[in-house]
């Protein structure tokens, strides 16, 4: 009969056990324990809830971005804006409105995010809607372009930090087997946004409402969207791997066997065994750690990724009205054709949920860049309303799916203790470029036209497909743990 094992620290918090054969086998931490469990629970009606009230951030991620085009044509209409700049970086032009969202964000995912792995994933989603919603009905009173642009870099600041949380929290929360189709939820709530954005704009920048401009009414009707839902999430709780990297083993202890009794519930049975617990780095993170040799290719991939997606995603979704009006589209019409082409933009992330986990991370991203390239260039050569209707539609399906890769992707690369800081800082890296971008829109849009604002685009794609191809690591279906490590 065999002796039974003898146990010795570790140094990591776990132990070692020697058997009566003489092998040493390593004894699993409690937070490594406590992960194996997270990631052994099936996607039942109470992680979905969950999922759901997280991907608020991004539906309001999306309005704020969607404002961008649904609103360009009120702005001009008002006389706030031109469509064009008359110096590159002019302050009056409708691209000097797009580059300040783009530097609230910048700032807000470089240099604020850290927050998030010090404080906590809940203590920024909480409360960064609320910052947004004010800001933003704020913003909707300004007269001049300085003062929008002012209050659009503020309202930014809390919007741009909730996304970075809620990728992080979202790649800890869900299992393993299920990220791809979570993502690609969050994805369809942005997507839901857009169309919202463009629906109420397409209604009421026409009209004025008690004397008040409808642009500013599609602004405020998004503000009170945003405090309403900060309230309705006041309820979720901490994520337990963020507590338990943290050494807060009792705290996520409590979350934990929370989430299990409802999961146990939800399907009427016992939960199954967990497999067998990932090694966890114990230490503290630090946002060096992100251009150690363990994670520099990745860094360095992730950071070409963001800067040149930026161009595809915002070349066409934030611009598709004034695109279109530059290709002889009414106002009134191009905000109608907009937001027939994002009721795809709704519809492929939910298909996307449904081959989401069975095609390998990087090739997402890497087919979407191409058909935004090929779809880009045709649009950009036809005039007939069905055909741009259609090959915009096929462009809004396209940058939704590149979304949906970036998101999910990189939010699995780095490890619980340096998630957010990790993810901010390669993100911070769409967010610059997001301010540049539409300079160079408008500069190529004014000199060049359509055809010169997609060949444009279309070399972005190409450095990213090639990019991520060649340095991005496979992650599809591992564990967090197991990808970080």
């Amino acid at each position: 009969m065999a002796s039974p094992p003898i146990s010795a620290g570790s140094g990591d918090g776990s132990t070692m056990s020697r058997s009566a054969d003489g092998l040493s086998t390593r004894i699993a931490t409690e937070a490594e324990q406590l992960t194996a469990r997270l990631d052994r629970l099936p996607m039942t009606r109470t992680l979905w809830i969950m999922a759901i009230l997280l991907t608020f951030g991004g539906f309001f991620d999306g309005y704020a971005i969607g404002l961008i085009g649904a609103l360009g044509p009120g702005l001009f209409k008002a006389g706030i804006f031109t469509a064009t700049t008359v110096s590159f970086f002019g302050m009056t032009g409708f691209a000097s409105f797009v580059a300040a969202l783009f530097a609230g964000f910048f700032v807000a995912t470089l240099l604020v995010s850290y927050v998030a792995d010090h404080f906590g994933r809940r203590a920024i989603f909480a409360y960064s809607l609320l910052w947004f919603g004010i800001a933003n009905f704020i913003m909707g009173m300004q007269t001049t372009a300085d003062g929008i642009n002012l209050w659009r870099f503020i309202s930014a600041l809390g919007v741009g930090l909730e996304l970075v949380t809620v990728d992080a929290y979202l790649s800890e929360l869900i299992p393993k087997k299920s990220r791809g189709a979570a993502f690609g939820f969050l994805q369809a709530m942005s997507a839901i946004a857009f169309l919202v954005s463009y629906f109420l704009s397409w209604q009421l920048i026409p009209t004025s409402i008690w004397g008040y401009d409808g642009w500013r009414w599609v602004v405020w009707i998004g503000s009170i969207g945003a405090v309403v839902i900060w309230w309705i999430r006041l309820g979720l709780p901490e994520s337990p791997r963020w507590l338990a990297q943290q050494g807060r083993i009792e705290e996520a202890e409590q979350v934990m066997a929370h989430i299990e009794a409802r999961v146990t519930a939800d399907i009427g049975r016992p939960l199954p065994e967990p497999e067998r617990p990932h090694y966890q780095d114990p230490r503290k993170g630090s946002v060096w750690e992100i251009f150690s040799p363990g994670y520099l290719k990745r860094t360095i991939m992730l950071m070409l990724f963001n800067f040149f997606q930026t161009v595809g995603f915002y070349g066409f979704v934030a611009w598709t009205p004034t695109l279109l009006i530059a290709k002889g589209i009414h106002i009134t019409q191009s905000l109608e054709y907009s937001t027939i082409i994002n009721v795809a933009a709704v519809i492929f992330p939910l298909l996307i949920m449904l081959f989401a986990d069975s095609i390998e991370r990087k090739w997402h991203a890497c087919l979407s860049c191409l058909a935004i390239a090929l779809f880009g260039i045709w649009f950009a050569n036809v005039d007939s309303t069905w055909a741009l209707i259609a090959l915009g539609a096929c462009l809004a399906m396209s940058a939704q799916w590149l979304s949906f890769g970036l998101h999910n992707y990189q939010a699995e690369l780095y490890p619980t203790r340096i998630r957010a800081r990790g993810v901010g800082f390669v993100y911070s890296w769409s967010r610059l470029s997001g301010i540049l971008t539409p300079f160079f829109i408008a500069f190529f849009l004014r000199d060049f036209g359509p055809n010169g604002v997609f060949a444009f685009v279309a070399v972005c794609m190409a450095i990213v497909i090639v990019s991520v191809a060649t340095l991005g690591p496979r992650t599809n279906r591992l564990e967090v743990e197991a990808i970080a490590h």
